[in-house]
């Protein structure tokens, strides 16, 4: 599997870790990428490789672009909070695509636009893009995916409160991306809290922007943060909703029944 930098990523904001997957030797794939956008406080490596879904799609003939948001995995971790902006990621992301020469998709052919698949916050920043640029996204897999944004509801100061002394945090969805954000090894909070002032200013409104490409929303019947799945597949034209039995926000991204279905829908 083919791992790095080349005319796909050359000129991309410094504040993104991109890395190129080549599609496995004597398979046949569209040559259109598949960009993938992991969820808050993980990293390409862990939401991507490490449960399988670069070599799953590298062998179904894909190329596969990943991306370490700012501050996660090989990103650095800037200090002024715009770095964190879903609308300067997004405009990172458009930059990584117009770099690569990526065509619209009105020339209708494999090698014009790109395919999204996004987890969590990941699945967020897809979401908008795809709204904002549908000449350039053919088809998304939104994991985790739901209308309501947990990290904007994130309570700061509880938080704060916590690192500092250890006084504990009574709104259990804080407290549990908190644990999530400290139990990755290196993960820097600080970054990763300025990531979320950064998402509280611009919070995510589903509404204002709608994907009009085709889009299959992947949840876990367990997934408390992806209860409004469906409040979300209603609100696109052409949405298919795939709920995994039994899984949780933690592990629906290592089901092989997630990874199948992303892969047939957006080989279609």
């Amino acid at each position: 599997m083919g791992r790095h930098r080349d005319q796909l990523v050359e000129g991309v904001d410094p504040h993104l870790n991109v890395q190129v997957h080549e599609a496995a030797p004597g398979t046949t794939g569209p040559r259109r990428p598949v960009i993938l956008l992991h969820g808050f406080a993980s990293s390409a490596k862990l939401n991507w490789e490490d449960a399988g879904w670069v070599n799953a799609l590298t062998q179904a003939g894909r190329r596969v672009v990943t991306v370490d948001l700012p501050g996660h995995g090989g990103s650095p971790a800037p200090e002024e909070m715009d770095a964190y902006s879903p609308s300067r990621i997004r405009a990172d992301l458009l930059q990584l695509i117009q770099n690569a020469h990526v065509r619209p998709l009105e020339h209708d052919d494999d090698s014009t636009g790109v395919d999204l698949l996004g987890y969590s916050l990941g699945a967020r920043l897809a979401w908008e893009f795809g709204a904002t640029q549908p000449e350039l996204v053919r088809r998304m897999v939104l994991g985790g995916p739901g209308v309501h944004d947990p990290l904007a509801d994130f309570d700061m100061p509880a938080a704060q409160r916590y690192l500092a002394d250890g006084t504990p945090i009574d709104d259990p969805t804080t407290a549990e991306l908190l644990r999530m954000a400290q139990l990755v090894p290196g993960n820097d909070i600080y970054a990763m809290l300025t990531m979320i002032e950064a998402i509280k200013v611009e919070p995510f409104v589903p509404t204002e922007a709608v994907p009009k490409m085709p889009v299959l929303l992947v949840a876990g019947e367990r997934d408390e943060l992806a209860t409004t799945a469906p409040e979300l597949a209603a609100l696109a034209a052409d949405a298919e909703l795939l709920w995994l039995p039994a899984r949780t926000h933690a592990n629906a991204v290592t089901s092989r029944a997630f990874k199948n279905a992303a892969i047939e829908f957006l080989s279609s």
